[in-house]
């Protein structure tokens, strides 16, 4: 629910914000806490390469919103902040997340808004999480994993939480975790691969698994531009009709389903924002940056403009998403 008016400008849907005494991470959660070395931001023993006051520190925040010409800048938690250890504690750290995210975000003047986190282990707490977000001022939706357990959007937990987000007319982020496999282990192969295949997974899981059409009034969005998505999405439609295990949960084949969708600009590749634009059409495109990361879109509305649709459509395409 958002309370104030926003603040003029294109709307950054994809950044990150973690106060300090979060630290620590949920329990649980598949990596070592965070923690500041001389400046800079570390998750356990791994530099992020990052200013740890780009992470936590909101004036810093609202200052590089300025220098990048970004008017409102949407805030989640970074995805190793996601509780997916399906632990005792877990919705007490998603409760304190949100408490915070709501205190920074009412006293922005409407140049920040929230997405809040939900317990992902516990179906009723998560609902009764989300129900107390749409009730609270300066929050629009949720940001989730695409992957829980080995099951994506069409099966289990996350399934659930899409259908009470529906319901409670929240918008949904889903932001790839990074997840490790040994193929991945070198060059940093587990984010430049991995990522876009994680939110792959779930574009077509939602798609293929009829998720959509069940949820029709869903509002989500895919950051990276949808991973490997729209590179697949030819692929994906010709075994929809040529396969009828392709076809079973769904009515409508993909190449259709997939301009209800949205998608941010985050691709560092202008050939590949253009053919996302050409599948998705230019209504489902909006602004992202993954700020502060290192892999970061360092100029998210120049490149977003520059390549895809214009200041008006971006800032109005975020607005349709968060509900605005």
């Amino acid at each position: 629910m958002i309370s104030a008016p926003l603040a003029e400008g294109v709307i950054d849907v994809h950044a990150h914000w973690l106060p300090t005494e979060l630290f620590h991470l949920p329990p649980g959660a598949p990596y070592g806490r965070m923690h500041d070395r001389d400046g800079e931001l570390h998750l356990g023993e791994i530099p992020l390469s990052i200013p740890t006051r780009a992470m936590s520190d909101v004036p810093a925040i609202l200052k590089d919103m300025r220098a990048a010409g970004v008017g409102v800048r949407v805030l989640s938690a970074p995805p190793f902040a996601f509780p997916v250890g399906g632990v005792p504690g877990a919705g007490e750290y998603a409760t304190a997340f949100n408490d915070a995210l709501s205190a920074v975000v009412s006293d922005a003047g409407g140049r920040l808004v929230g997405l809040g986190m939900v317990s992902l282990g516990d179906a009723d707490e998560a609902r009764a999480q989300m129900e107390r977000l749409a009730r609270t001022g300066g929050i629009a939706g949720i940001a989730i994993p695409p992957l829980l357990a080995g099951r994506s959007l069409d099966r289990g937990p996350l399934r659930h939480i899409l259908a009470d987000a529906a319901d409670l007319d929240l918008a949904v982020l889903v932001h790839p975790m990074q997840l490790p496999r040994p193929e991945w282990s070198e060059h940093y192969l587990s984010n430049l691969i991995g990522n876009p295949v994680e939110s792959a997974t779930a574009v077509a899981a939602l798609i293929l698994g009829g998720v959509k059409e069940e949820l029709p009034r869903l509002r989500i969005c895919f950051v990276h531009g949808g991973g490997c998505a729209p590179g697949l999405l030819g692929r994906w439609t010709h075994g929809w009709h040529t396969r009828p295990d392709v076809r079973r949960h769904s009515t409508r084949p993909p190449e259709e389903v997939f301009g209800e969708l949205f998608f941010d600009s985050v691709t560092h590749d202008p050939g590949l924002l253009g053919l996302l634009t050409a599948h998705a059409t230019t209504d489902a495109i909006v602004c992202g940056s993954d700020y502060p990361f290192d892999m970061a879109q360092q100029d998210p509305v120049g490149f977003a403009t520059d390549h895809g649709p214009d200041a008006g459509t971006l800032t109005a395409n975020a607005r349709a998403f968060l509900g605005l």
